[in-house]
């Protein structure tokens, strides 16, 4: 594997997506509009990103013995991710997520995590070769944390940059926070871990500081269309996002970072890195879907070209 490849460890599911004009209320039925059944699931999101994005991918994940999880491996093997690590759970479904999304793009999620639950630190350990030849890793927190804390004790063992996405946000022990080189809280999820409402540049200012003393080394909080406040040695600010009418915001964090470990693995600066996270994201909330909503690297190229040549 060359070292300018990328390991994405974490979830697979299928999403069940409907359309309402508004998210419903607690004992409250609405008739929806349009049903769409799409991948998903924040490590497969991630991974089919980053490599849509132009990076070498290689996932690590568990899926059921069901037509959801063949469906989920045809689709990486189509995009070109290596799946010698997604492994078939015998016992335990796929991920399935059951998503309402408002007419303006809002959206409310509830996750039955199956085989997603069993991805074991020894799964993990049988990627050894993959995660430590990597330039970066990818992962989140939708599968066991021990699980990836024994991918993240690899990844800095052998001098990989490791991102984790806290999502969905739990509490985070400082020792594996000390592992991670880049993590990308949303605001909500840095306000979860820190305490600080994060509202403007100034308490992402504050939330990032206080996660920095934990050992984080950069701590990048995605702001929505804002763009994403990154606070690392030499590096803080917003880096702007891009003006664009949001349909659908599922998967836009996973695409933020799996374009952000491309970026990195091309070596990019990290506030280009972040220009070219925020345009990737960007053009993912103007689809519906979680996988679907992922574009290819001309997309966010042109993107890119288009604004700088305004």
């Amino acid at each position: 594997m060359s070292k300018k490849s990328i390991v994405v460890v974490g979830s697979s599911n299928t999403d069940m997506v409907i359309q309402l004009e508004r998210i419903p209320r607690p004992g409250e039925t609405i008739l929806g509009g349009q049903f769409v059944m799409a991948a998903g699931g924040k490590g497969a999101n991630q991974a089919v990103a980053a490599a849509r994005a132009g990076g070498d991918v290689t996932l690590v994940a568990r899926v059921g013995k069901d037509i959801f999880g063949d469906t989920a491996v045809e689709g990486f093997e189509k995009d070109g991710i290596c799946v010698d690590y997604v492994f078939r759970d015998k016992t335990n479904p796929s991920g399935v997520a059951l998503i309402f999304v408002a007419r303006g793009g809002e959206n409310s999620i509830a996750v039955a995590a199956g085989a997603n639950g069993s991805l074991s630190p020894a799964d993990v350990h049988k990627a050894r070769r993959a995660i430590a030849s990597a330039s970066v890793l990818v992962m989140q927190l939708e599968t066991p944390l021990p699980t990836v804390e024994a991918a993240a004790k690899i990844a800095a063992e052998a001098g990989v940059q490791v991102i984790l996405n806290p999502a969905p946000a739990c509490p985070l022990s400082d020792d594996l926070l000390q592992l991670i080189s880049i993590l990308t809280p949303n605001e909500t999820e840095a306000e979860l871990l820190t305490g600080i409402a994060v509202t403007d540049e100034s308490s992402a200012d504050r939330a990032a500081d206080c996660l920095l003393t934990r050992g984080v080394k950069t701590v990048i909080i995605t702001l929505g269309p804002r763009g994403a406040f990154v606070a690392a040695e030499g590096c803080r600010g917003l880096v702007a996002g891009f003006e664009v009418q949001a349909v659908d915001s599922t998967a836009a964090g996973d695409v933020f970072n799996g374009a952000l470990a491309v970026a990195l693995a091309k070596e990019q600066s990290l506030p280009e890195a972040i220009r070219f996270a925020n345009a990737a994201a960007a053009i993912s909330v103007t689809r519906l879907g979680a996988q679907p909503s992922a574009p290819k690297r001309k997309e966010i190229k042109k993107l890119l070209d288009e604004v700088q040549a305004e």
